[in-house]
């Protein structure tokens, strides 16, 4: 694509966009399969299990009573209220721990600096499936397992070197002539940081929220171990006994709209905030 000079906007090259063609075929069949592929299980949300093997998906109407089902047995509106509380409490204390973490590593020299830096670096690369059993034996130690604050604390630590880590850019590329404004005014650094530098970055901050909330809503393997219990259990862990439920029973409606219960959250949040969560990402990528 060739830059028209007298207006500044994109000319059409055919030679260059011929190249872009199979991406472009590529891409659209791999989104027409996703949205095949939800459609069908939408529409057997709302459908028999007699439907759904004989491929007549709501031949006998909409059958709303699935998710009458799903919300009764499945127990999901308390596990939804568990999950609006892990992820939204989880990914609040992790902004507020990592956003000056990240601040101070980005923007000042001091001992031990690069040890940490390191440190972080490491706790990115562990699997949680490596720490599991060393956090189960301090949870059994300290009586905390299976409750609230204890999921919301592990949820918390372990998102720390990513978060930190994803907004160190960010912080670095804010001039500080802001910060030496701010102090001329009388401010003192942390006021300086929450009422001038944090809305600063916040588009980068906005995706990050977004990221972790739906990262946390999707999480099963932690939620499983450490709050299994029908008053403590997230979304995900609820669907999953759900399914195992249902596939005893044979009822395959509702894993359908077990399914789609479970998953419409995300993505209207996703749909809703597509324009941010791009904005975000394509800001962090011109800066890096």
């Amino acid at each position: 694509m060739v830059l028209n000079r007298t207006k500044g906007t994109p000319k059409f090259n055919l030679r260059i966009q011929a190249w872009h063609i199979p991406g472009y075929i590529i891409l659209g069949l791999w989104c027409a399969f996703i949205f095949i592929m939800l459609g069908w299980i939408v529409l057997a949300a709302f459908s028999t299990t007699r439907e759904i093997f004989t491929d007549k998906l709501l031949s006998t109407g909409i059958h709303f009573e699935n998710f009458v089902k799903v919300i009764k047995q499945g127990h999901m509106f308390t596990a939804f209220l568990n999950s609006m509380i892990y992820s939204g409490v989880s990914v609040a204390l992790s902004i507020i721990i990592c956003a000056p973490a990240a601040f101070g590593l980005s923007r000042f020299d001091f001992k031990f600096k690069g040890t940490i830096q390191k440190l972080l670096v490491v706790g990115l690369g562990v699997p949680a499936v490596m720490i599991i059993m060393p956090l189960f034996y301090i949870v059994s130690v300290l009586r905390l397992g299976d409750t609230k604050v204890m999921l919301i604390i592990l949820y918390v630590v372990t998102s720390i070197p990513f978060n930190v880590f994803y907004l160190m850019p960010c912080f670095s590329d804010i001039s500080p002539t802001y910060e030496e404004a701010a102090a001329i005014d009388g401010c003192g650094p942390f006021r300086t940081f929450w009422t001038i530098i944090f809305p600063l970055a916040g588009s980068t901050v906005t995706t990050l929220v977004i990221f972790q909330f739906i990262g946390k809503w999707n999480e099963n393997f932690m939620a499983m171990i450490f709050a299994s219990s029908t008053k403590n259990m997230s979304l995900s862990v609820a669907l999953y006994q759900f399914i195992v439920a249902m596939t005893r029973e044979g009822g395959w409606s509702g894993m359908f709209a077990a399914v789609t219960f479970v998953s419409a959250p995300t993505i209207i949040l996703y749909i809703l905030l597509s324009r941010k969560i791009i904005g975000g990402v394509t800001a962090g990528g011109l800066k890096g």
